[in-house]
């Protein structure tokens, strides 16, 4: 993307991070986890075409109030907002849309280098075959959030900074299971759940394809990064688990302060200080930030991070509530979600004029096939 084409002037179009570590060979092709080898035959059997599978003929409008409702702004009804013109307000909607696009950019890229680097670091084979799979899946979703921006919104920001400080960590630590913690678990377990309130919604129909598609991707991702270490953290020693629960505590409060959207307010021309404390305020922000957490919670307890430190955290965020999701059963929705985006996309413009001259609901015949091809997968 451009340097032009961003809202707020970026001081370089490239980000240099050193990132040490041993690069680990394995010549024993046997040996391998059959759970990791399950999710590697389903990372090959997933893998899409973006440019196909999306419908990027859509049109978006991202100032639509219908798509994006007031409400759920986080200034909506302060006196900053009630004195904006209703084009003032469409602008708020979206730079904001534009801002938030933006961040799930630049963590997909993130995501594209930490997978990489586990390829190379990692020592278990099967491990390495399935980051393999997830290197190509992070470059497809990198492709699809810059298509989004550049074609759709025609805006972008550059990288929040609690953002690029995360990712700074996570890239520039040596040891491969800190790479995993630090994207697997805490980077996409966060992304996975916006994600899911951006596909559950919103009605603008590109939007709802483009982040339910990823996240059945996502799902395999964290679910890869809780097999690993839910078999490697048993064996650390105490000053170990601590150090890397620290982590989570500190990762933990840098995701849900990057949501507040400073920079569109410094580019909008408002009082930064005034709005980002009504911000703070949102009823609308508190419930986004926890539900933030619903897919985060319950992989951090699963792979054992759960010592008293995370668990204060946690409680102080009010996301203790999710510890007892089960990551699996969320993963299979997001499966059959998928699918069942795609079933409704499948249907032509023809198929659709043909059913409504019959009487036929669209909508309820796109269901019926969903049922079917779940039927057939079973």
């Amino acid at each position: 993307m451009a340097d032009w084409s961003y809202e707020l002037p970026i001081r370089e179009t490239q980000w240099h991070v050193p990132s040490g570590g041993d690069v680990t060979f394995n010549w024993d092709y046997e040996t391998s986890r059959e759970r990791l080898l399950r999710l590697y035959e389903k990372g090959k059997d997933k893998q899409w075409n973006a440019t196909h599978r999306i419908d990027w003929d859509i049109d978006v409008d991202p100032t639509d109030p219908e798509a994006r409702p007031s409400e759920t702004i986080a200034i909506y009804g302060s006196d900053i907002w009630n004195r904006m013109t209703e084009a003032e307000q469409a602008t708020v909607r979206h730079h904001q849309l534009a801002w938030l696009n933006s961040q799930f950019l630049h963590g997909e890229q993130g995501a594209l280098i930490c997978a990489a680097k586990v390829v190379g670091t990692v020592p278990h084979l099967d491990a390495k075959f399935y980051a393999a799979t997830q290197v190509i899946d992070e470059a497809r979703h990198v492709e699809v959030y810059s298509r989004y921006l550049r074609e759709k919104l025609e805006m972008a920001y550059p990288i929040n900074e609690s953002l690029k400080t995360l990712l700074d960590q996570v890239i520039a630590d040596s040891r491969w299971d800190m790479t995993y913690l630090g994207m697997q678990i805490m980077i996409e377990g966060l992304a996975l759940a916006a994600f899911g309130l951006i596909r559950d919604y919103t009605t603008e129909p590109l939007a709802k394809a483009i982040n339910t598609f990823v996240m059945q991707d996502e799902a395999r991702h964290v679910a890869f990064g809780n097999l690993a270490l839910r078999d490697f953290y048993p064996n650390l020693t105490e000053a170990e688990r601590e150090e890397r629960e620290e982590f989570v505590v500190e990762a933990s409060y840098l995701m849900r302060d990057r949501f507040t959207g400073n920079e569109v307010w410094e580019r909008l021309g408002l009082p930064v200080d005034e709005t980002a404390a009504i911000v703070e305020q949102s009823p609308v922000m508190a419930s986004f930030r926890t539900m933030l957490f619903s897919r985060l919670v319950p992989n951090v307890k699963a792979i054992g991070l759960w010592g008293p430190k995370v668990q204060k955290a946690f409680a102080d965020m009010g996301v203790l509530v999710f510890q007892d999701l089960d990551p699996d059963t969320l993963a299979e929705q997001d499966e059959a979600l998928a699918r069942q985006i795609d079933d409704q996309m499948r249907l032509s413009k023809d198929e659709a004029d043909e059913l409504a001259t019959k009487g036929v609901d669209e909508r309820r015949a796109a269901e019926v096939q969903s049922v079917i091809r779940l039927a057939d997968d079973d």
